[in-house]
């Protein structure tokens, strides 16, 4: 067995590493063989075009690629900016003391603590958000925001059971029941132990790969350039026709990245303070075909990569012929057994490939 010297065990831990994530959807755990089937394929620049939680835009840049990160959610675009576009920036501990306390000559608003009482925090959470997200406004660059941002989202999804803010449900936590869900422990933590741990990861996560990447917050259709492969994962629609709604599980992370205006986005008639909006395209089984077709012709010009299920809607074959009418040739890789957070039906993960 070969020795491993000093130097090369510093670098084995300063390696970048991408940050743990609790978002629904997220392509991690498939990453490599994400990779494995996209690696011999001939592209140098690419657009995760429904970035998410950045793991395969991260993976690109990982294999030194030029990465265009894009999301239409504002707080999705903070994640981009934080680990793709970001090549350099760190927060500080005195960054991270100024974010956690509570300083003079500042009247710390009390939003959160007013509006969300009883329905996904305590008070003294609620008062802790209020009070980080102020402080966030205090740090110089858009990279360390971005940053701060990435883990204080993280810190609130861990106090969540089902890592969601799909219902008013805080009485979950405290239930003497017996769970097959969640992590009291976790819950019990300290928001502010769980946002140090998920700087200290985001940090980690944080490095160059020599090209200028970037993140945009666009809907898909406005984004410009030319890229040699786009990669495609839209939401999911079951073939029941109910859509995976990330604005509605995530709305509250969405109303913090837009705290000043928040009070005017939420739509007050439900219990659990949903922001206002009819809905994406992508989520409504009517207009899904025309969406795909119209993407699938903006981007003719690139290599085309769709992550999808087995179960959606579209179906695989529709997929694929609206595929064959902008490509000439397209390949169709499954991926058997992968279990999805949440799902209890067991559904293949597809890659269809369009050259």
């Amino acid at each position: 067995m070969s020795t491993i010297t000093k130097r090369q065990m510093t670098l084995i831990e300063s390696a970048p590493t991408f940050p743990s994530t609790r978002f629904q959807g997220s392509k991690l755990k498939i990453i490599d063989w994400i990779w494995d089937a996209i690696k011999d394929l001939a592209f140098d620049t690419a657009l995760d075009a429904f970035g998410g939680t950045g793991c395969v835009g991260y993976m690109l840049k990982e294999k030194g690629k030029e990465v265009t990160y894009n999301d239409i959610l504002k707080f999705n675009w903070h994640i981009g900016l934080a680990l793709i576009e970001n090549d350099r920036v760190r927060l500080t501990e005195k960054d991270v003391d100024l974010l956690l306390a509570r300083h003079n000559g500042i009247e710390y608003p009390t939003f959160v603590y007013n509006t969300f009482k009883d329905i996904y925090f305590t008070d003294e959470e609620n008062q802790w958000i209020d009070t980080v997200i102020t402080n966030i406004g205090l740090l110089n660059g858009i990279y360390k925001k971005a940053l701060a941002h990435f883990a204080l989202f993280q810190a609130c999804i861990a106090k969540r059971p089902f890592n969601l803010f799909h219902r008013k449900n805080l009485y979950l936590r405290f239930s003497e029941v017996e769970r097959n869900f969640g992590n009291k422990a976790t819950w019990d933590t300290p928001s502010g132990v769980h946002f140090r741990k998920f700087i200290n990861e985001a940090n980690r996560a944080v490095f160059s790969n020599g090209r200028q990447n970037r993140a945009l917050n666009l809907d898909v259709f406005a984004i410009e350039g030319n890229f040699d492969l786009v990669y495609v994962d839209t939401p999911y629609i079951s073939k029941r026709g109910v859509g995976v709604d990330y604005l509605g599980f995530y709305h509250f992370l969405e109303g913090l990245v837009n705290y000043s205006t928040w009070n005017e986005k939420i739509d007050y008639r439900t219990k659990h303070r949903r922001l206002k909006g009819n809905g994406s395209i992508w989520i409504d089984k009517n207009q899904i075909h025309s969406a795909f077709d119209r993407l699938f012709m903006k981007f003719r010009k690139s290599i085309l990569v769709v992550s999808y299920r087995s179960d959606g809607v579209p179906s695989i074959a529709e997929l694929m012929n609206l595929l064959k009418k902008y490509k000439p040739k397209v390949e169709e890789l499954k991926r058997k057994n992968y279990k999805y957070v949440l799902s209890t039906n067991h559904s293949e993960e597809v890659l269809l490939i369009g050259k």
